[in-house]
């Protein structure tokens, strides 16, 4: 990602109550990782502001809503949240823990192609590695699901949606600090690609499948 014509994860003004700031009484790991995520330079197409984490996963979570933006169009959505427990968690085999959903509305053809699910993983787990990052316990699950409207609402055509539900641990650099600003760009670029644009990362070249651009936006 051109850092010179992203924009700054933390958006733009102040962030006030528990949508933004961290505790000061956080430990230094997790704030040194929350500031790297709101340092980070992002794609011009990518709007993101920070939201309520969720309270009963980590003793420590700071959230990321974004979009891919066109226009007034919503290309694709999506959530990023950290977690981190001072004192480990076995099944995150770490310190931290990142936490995503993204989604996307495809035309219909490409919704059924039987490969889709497997692609929609490799962009993932391919951002990463264009990165150098190494992860651990990764999981997560790729859904489909279509829509079709009747009545008073039959006017309207078929929809289908793809929904991305991943989670990974970080490996800790120094200080026991994980790259997170990296891991934002990552997750930005298969928020990118879902929505159909080309990748940009460190080694995009243009030549990797992304989906069309679908036709509207997302439905609440």
């Amino acid at each position: 990602m051109a850092a010179a014509q992203g924009q700054r994860s933390d958006g733009a003004g102040e962030m006030d109550g528990s949508e933004g700031n961290v505790a000061d009484a956080a430990p230094p790991p997790f704030r040194a990782a929350v500031e790297a995520l709101r340092e980070a330079r992002l794609r011009p197409e990518i709007e993101i502001e920070p939201t309520r984490p969720p309270q009963r996963l980590a003793p420590y979570a700071y959230a990321l809503e974004a979009a891919v933006v066109d226009g007034e169009e919503d290309l694709a959505d999506g959530r990023l949240v950290l977690l981190h427990d001072p004192a480990g968690h076995d099944a995150w085999k770490g310190q931290f823990r990142f936490v995503t959903l993204v989604r996307a509305e495809l035309e219909p053809e490409m919704a059924a192609d039987p490969l889709l699910p497997e692609v929609c993983w490799t962009w993932l787990t391919g951002a990463l590695r264009s990165r150098g990052l190494s992860v651990g316990e990764a999981s997560g699950t790729v859904t489909r699901a279509g829509s079709y409207y009747f009545g008073g609402l039959s006017e309207r055509p078929p929809a289908s949606q793809i929904e991305i539900r991943a989670s990974w641990t970080p490996r800790e650099g120094g200080a026991g600090v994980p790259d997170t600003a990296a891991h934002l760009g990552a997750w930005c670029e298969l928020l990118c690609q879902v929505a159909g644009l080309p990748p940009a990362g460190p080694t995009g070249d243009g030549s990797v499948v992304s989906l069309p651009q679908r036709r509207g936006p997302l439905s609440p």
